[in-house]
């Protein structure tokens, strides 16, 4: 798969205790990014974070969240991003979605590898 040197970057801001259908959000986000062939998605865990409520969520020793962040960022022609976005939204009870502008340096394995 071929990746623009423009393309765009799709960053998902969800708790680590959000799911959908029975199941953790992240991990139905990247599995229906696979399934509709997004060029990658890759979720990332934070150590602490707050939103909308200012709750504080974090991995410290005294203070044991069980809803950690969770950040699923996924790059991809703007095509690809705006036709994922609908399929997206019905998933997300609540979170941060946003979009931006990147420019892909590499995408794929190294020469000769």
């Amino acid at each position: 798969m071929l990746l623009p040197r423009d393309a765009t970057l799709l960053r998902i801001f969800i708790g680590e205790s959000d799911r959908y259908e029975g199941h953790p959000l992240y991990e139905a986000i990247v599995l229906k990014a696979r399934e509709v062939h997004m060029a990658g998605a890759t979720v990332l865990r934070g150590p602490m974070s707050f939103g909308r409520s200012s709750r504080l969520h974090s991995a410290k020793i005294l203070r044991l969240s069980d809803d950690l962040p969770i950040v699923v960022e996924i790059v991809d022609s703007q095509q690809q991003i705006d036709q994922f976005l609908p399929i997206l939204e019905p998933m997300i009870g609540s979170g941060l979605v946003t979009v931006e502008k990147v420019q892909v340096v590499r995408y794929g394995d190294a020469p000769g590898a």
